[in-house]
């Protein structure tokens, strides 16, 4: 059986949990939380006490991946995790999409869910610089990586954007947000890149 091997990547609070979840569920998928299987599994290396976070064995985690897919039942595997690109074996990938939202959303939202200082800093300028849209092109080719700028909407209008994709009614596209020229001609640059 041929799988679609679905990577939901972006900073964290941009949604990546709560969309893949539903797509898992619309698509009948395995659904695999990186974090969650990274602690489950033991893979991982240490504990990043600045930014309290775990470390992840990224050869541990490249080997159990490719196990679980290759013994899955589904033909769909959907694989949440802001560093699914850098583990997720790169022959296996069918779609990468990179979930994106404005950063004056996404403060709040990072401050409603605990981020302070640093860790609040440093995830709102890789949103800004498009870093986990980067990491996914260095990676795959612009065929396979699918921006989408999810500022505004609900997990269900997401989830229905991505199944246009998957159901080929609809071509994957980069480039959709310039964040970073948004918010220096509002003036407030400043105010969301502190790093």
């Amino acid at each position: 059986m041929s799988k679609r091997v679905i990577l939901v990547t972006g900073t964290p609070c941009v949604g990546k949990t709560s969309v893949s979840r539903l797509l898992a569920s619309k698509l009948n998928a395995e659904y695999v939380n990186l974090t969650d299987l990274a602690i489950r599994e033991g893979l991982i290396s240490g504990k990043d006490k600045e930014r309290d976070s775990i470390i992840v064995d990224e050869n541990k985690m490249r080997k159990k991946l490719h196990e679980l897919i290759d013994s899955s039942n589904k033909k769909d595997i959907v694989i949440d995790g802001h560093y699914a690109v850098s583990v997720v074996p790169k022959n296996l990938v069918t779609y990468i999409f990179v979930l994106r939202r404005d950063p004056v959303e996404l403060k709040k939202l990072m401050q409603s869910s605990g981020f302070t200082d640093r860790k609040l800093w440093e995830n709102l300028a890789s949103e800004i610089l498009d870093v986990c849209l980067v990491d996914a092109l260095n990676v795959h080719s612009e065929e396979k990586v699918c921006e989408l700028d999810n500022s505004g909407k609900s997990v269900e209008e997401i989830v229905s954007e991505i199944l246009t994709v998957l159901e080929r009614h609809k071509k994957c596209g980069v480039g959709l947000v310039d964040w970073l020229g948004k918010l220096e001609s509002e003036g407030v640059l400043d105010d969301y890149l502190k790093i």
